[in-house]
């Protein structure tokens, strides 16, 4: 005896396509500009920023190619949709801007050992014409960054150029006013540091999605709840998984008492709405039981798990 009921919230069609489109623009305007600045000025830090820029815009294109895949409906072939195009995209885009900020450490090392002259007048112009078009494009994203792992990881880049952006305008005044060169680098490697502690968790969540690991979910307290409903011996087999940052499968066997199974469809409900409320689960599987002598624990056991 199976239930199966499907319950949908957040949709990415109402992610505004236009915001996608200024955006990119923008970067791609601020990428030119740092590259040339950068190469002008001899600033690393500039460099640097026009880098991210262009991860950013690479990105943010992934981006919009991963939310119309995952609008794309279900089929024979792909039963449970493309929703995980998204996650995919979210696990690149952190790669990508995890290698590059090694990249950019080993390069701002190399600096502290080799201080060059740096225009600070040019690093100071650039840097803020792509701090005023780095703060509109997260202007433009962080509402939609809420709602998607995927949105996130795009807005993440951007936010990072935002604070880079900061620093490599404060450094370029330190450097014109002080001489201090070397604040170029060091820029660079907070910047850096502060990206790599930021994707790195991105890149957990997203290979978490992707190896189908458990739902953070209190089973402890999932396990009583539905076990107090009237005629529920037990909940057992519980195996749950996500598609993407929002999407909650759960699938699990449950012991009635002997009953009619019209009665069943009742439970059902009450299971239904307990999940839904309280847990946020959207896809449910309920296969119901009477007397089956089988394993009882909520999960599968020792010998059951080290077969597969």
């Amino acid at each position: 005896m199976d239930e199966h009921r499907h319950h949908h919230g957040f949709d990415d069609s109402t992610i505004s396509e236009k915001k996608l489109f200024y955006v990119t623009a923008l970067n791609v305007v601020i990428t030119i500009a740092e590259i040339i600045g950068g190469l002008i000025s001899g600033s690393l830090a500039l460099l640097s920023d026009s880098i991210h820029n262009l991860s950013d815009t690479i990105s943010i294109m992934l981006s919009y190619f991963a939310l119309k895949i995952a609008q794309r409906p279900r089929n024979e072939h792909k039963t449970f949709g493309y929703k995980r195009a998204e996650i995919i995209a979210a696990f690149i885009n952190a790669s990508v801007l995890l290698v590059i900020s090694l990249f950019l450490i080993i390069e701002a090392y190399k600096r502290f050992r080799h201080p060059e002259e740096i225009k600070s007048e040019i690093m100071i112009i650039v840097a803020s014409i792509g701090l005023i078009a780095n703060f509109v494009s997260v202007f433009l994203l962080e509402k939609d960054s809420h709602k998607s792992l995927n949105l996130k990881s795009s807005y993440l880049h951007l936010f990072s150029d935002t604070v880079s952006s900061v620093g490599v305008v404060l450094g370029g005044i330190a450097i014109k006013i002080w001489n201090i060169f070397w604040i170029d680098p060091l820029i660079t490697l907070l910047i850096s540091l502060y990206i790599i502690g930021e994707t790195w968790k991105i890149i957990k969540k997203t290979v978490d999605i992707l190896m189908q690991s458990a739902a953070a979910l209190d089973y402890e307290n999932l396990k009583t709840d539905i076990e107090k409903i009237n005629n529920v011996k037990n909940i057992h087999h519980v195996h749950t998984w996500l598609s993407n940052d929002k999407t909650i499968y759960f699938e699990a066997h449950l012991e009635l008492e002997d009953m009619m199974l019209s009665e069943t469809q009742k439970i059902y409900k009450k299971i239904e709405k307990i999940l839904k409320e309280k847990y946020n689960i959207s896809h449910l599987t309920i296969q119901f039981e009477v007397d089956v002598g089988c394993d009882k624990n909520m999960f599968e056991n020792k010998k059951e798990k080290r077969r597969k």
